[in-house]
Parts: structure tokens; C-alpha cells; sequence
């Protein structure tokens, strides 16, 4: 498992750089898979995470980078989904935010 702690999103090149050199492919290439959960305890929570999903945070990039494709898995939902899907779009991902 490889991680990159970039909570700020991907904001500067060094970060950039650091984060293709863990996927080892263009960002065009790969899966993103976001988790919002974090956000809902903040002040405008559930604003924040449509926005992250939305790719509207221009400050703090992640979701809007150009992945071939994104998807949302809701942390708070998972005792009520077969443990089999959400594993299955786990390991068919290749990042997660």
C-alpha cells in the first residue's frame, strides 16, 4: 500500500509529482474513489462534501484533477451494503480521497 497524506489537495507541483509517482500512470488513467464522511461534522459539512464530489474546490484540488472516472463511497453506508460490492469498488480503484 502506498499513501500520500495530502489533505489540502494536490496544491503545488512537488505534490503533484509525488502523487504520480505512486500511481506509476497518468492521472487520466486511473480510478479515483472519494470519501466525504470527514467533511460532515464541519461547519457547512454536507455543502463541502457536494462540492468535493462536485470538483468545485479550485483551493484544494482533488476530485477535479482528470481522472478517468470517480466514484463515492460513503463510509456511513457500508453496514447497510453487501460487504462484497463495496470491497470490489475498493480494490478497483486506484486512489482514494
Amino acid at each position: 500500500m502506498k499513501l500520500l497524506l495530502a489533505s489540502a489537495g494536490i496544491t503545488n507541483p512537488s505534490i503533484r509529482a509525488a502523487l504520480l509517482e505512486l500511481l506509476e500512470k497518468p492521472i487520466a488513467e486511473c480510478r479515483a474513489l472519494l470519501i466525504t464522511t470527514a467533511s460532515y461534522p464541519l461547519s457547512g459539512g454536507p455543502e463541502l462534501a457536494w462540492s468535493f464530489i462536485a470538483g468545485q474546490q479550485p483551493e484544494t484540488p482533488m476530485a477535479e484533477l482528470g481522472w478517468a472516472s470517480v466514484g463515492v463511497l460513503e463510509l456511513t453506508a457500508l453496514p447497510s451494503i453487501d460487504r462484497a460490492t463495496w470491497e470490489a469498488a475498493v480494490q478497483n480503484t486506484d486512489v482514494l480521497l
